[in-house]
């Protein structure tokens, strides 16, 4: 059985070396193993909780994509998407906060410490505090059983929010489960392991503490100045050196293979001087970042494959997430309607309506001078939505091959969701083409 594992990264700023080695090149490794289902995603909803500067929210889901992928993260292996981007997600956050109690948020650790810092200035208690800090717990609870997920690799300062998830899928399962578990319990991965890069300080590098190395804002020049600023001890050249504990050497050790490891501390303790040592530290940096690098700044100057590689993930992650959604509103008593006779509304008779009047395709050009088409119900209600096309006929082929192939076509091709649609309602529209293709 797959293990789902699920990170998210919340956009308010750009990574630095300590981000990659302590985050992003492990999860990348995770995400690679066999039986492992790996989401990440861009937690932007998120970061409207800590930021109100809409451009730097913009640049930061820019930037933190384009080094997620740079570093390794295949889009096709891993469900890589935009928080915003899954409208289930924030329907579930309104189904979860339902069932939890108030008294369970007074008790986040974001909450009490903002209280408490009020109370020490002699402030309301609740001054500056929104409802969005408040109820962050039940939103990052949406994110994990949205999707189900068994692991959630987080730091320590975030167990509490794995167990607030926890207990409130718990909840809802005693209420609303029938006998049956709705959302699996989800756990916190906590590995010790990890590496903690210490900063130009020699304390942990942290935006916080303005002690970070890039990781590909500035390219080589700035790294290189950055290296020369690490602090080092007074000893001179010619004096040995011990590389136990040096910011620096942690920092070279972090990339460097087992052999310029080995050569540095051996060096090291025969006296190199330091203005030397950063010079190889820079140069073992800049020769594992430098390709990075060049990915890196390619898919910056190219907003559009990644806009197409998160939309890509989004219609993997809401192929996913929209079904389960139907069983999680079906189970609060929010599924649809009986008929007279007394059985279910069928989906695919909402969708198509009578057998004259059927879902169709439609195919159009836009003011932009791109090609576009889109699925529609027999109402007229969007279910799916192209992106442009630089020709009509690609945009053809793509009509062609989804009429064709049905579902797995569709959820392939460079579409989204309409409002309020479902891959069950696409589902149902191409299983009715196909069966009127079949007649002639």
């Amino acid at each position: 059985m797959n293990q789902r594992v699920l990170t998210g990264v919340t956009t308010t700023g750009t990574p630095h070396l300590g981000n990659y080695v302590g985050a992003i090149r492990p999860a990348v490794a995770a995400s690679r193993e066999p039986d492992v289902e790996s989401f990440l995603f861009l937690a932007d909803y998120h970061a409207l909780i800590k930021c109100d500067d809409p451009a730097r929210v913009a640049r930061s889901r820019l930037k933190i994509a384009a080094t997620w992928l740079a570093c390794g993260l295949d889009p096709e292996r891993v469900t890589f998407y935009r928080q915003s981007d899954i409208p289930e997600i924030p329907e579930l956050n309104w189904l979860l906060s339902c069932v939890t109690s108030k008294g369970l948020m007074n008790r986040a650790h974001a909450y009490k410490a903002a209280a408490d810092a009020n109370q020490a200035q002699g402030a309301e208690e609740d001054a500056g505090v929104t409802l969005g800090l408040f109820c962050y717990p039940v939103l990052m609870a949406a994110d994990i059983l949205m999707f189900n997920a068994h692991r959630v690799p987080v730091g320590r300062d975030q167990v509490q929010h794995i167990e607030m998830a926890r207990d409130i899928a718990a909840r809802f399962n005693q209420l609303y489960g029938q006998g049956r578990d709705l959302f699996v319990l989800p756990q916190a991965q906590i590995d010790e392991a990890l590496a903690t890069l210490p900063g130009l300080d020699g304390r942990k590098m942290s935006k916080s503490y303005d002690n970070t190395l890039p990781l590909f804002h500035g390219g080589a020049k700035l790294l290189r100045e950055t290296v020369s600023r690490i602090v080092t001890d007074s000893r001179r050249p010619g004096e040995p050196k011990d590389p136990e504990g040096s910011a620096l050497v942690m920092i070279h050790d972090a990339v460097a293979t087992a052999d310029q490891r080995a050569a540095f501390h051996a060096d090291l303790r025969a006296g190199v001087a330091w203005g030397e040592a950063k010079a190889r530290t820079t140069a073992v940096l800049e020769g594992h970042l430098a390709p990075m690098r060049d990915r890196y700044e390619a898919l910056i100057a190219r907003p559009d494959e990644l806009e197409d590689i998160l939309l890509h993930g989004a219609r993997k992650a809401r192929a996913v997430a929209s079904p389960f959604l139907q069983t999680l509103r079906d189970a609060v008593g929010l599924g649809r309607l009986i008929d007279q006779g007394g059985s279910p509304v069928s989906r695919a008779t909402r969708t198509l309506g009578s057998a004259d009047k059927l879902a169709s395709f439609k195919q159009y050009r836009e003011g932009d001078g791109r090609f576009y088409f889109k699925l529609t119900a027999f109402d007229g209600a969007v279910l799916l939505q192209s992106q442009g096309f630089d020709g009509g006929r690609d945009a053809g082929q793509w009509v062609k091959r989804i009429r064709s192939e049905g579902l797995s076509a569709a959820q392939a091709a460079p579409v989204s969701l309409g409002i309020g649609a479902d891959w069950a309602q696409v589902q149902a529209a191409l299983l009715a083409l196909q069966a009127q293709d079949a007649q002639g």
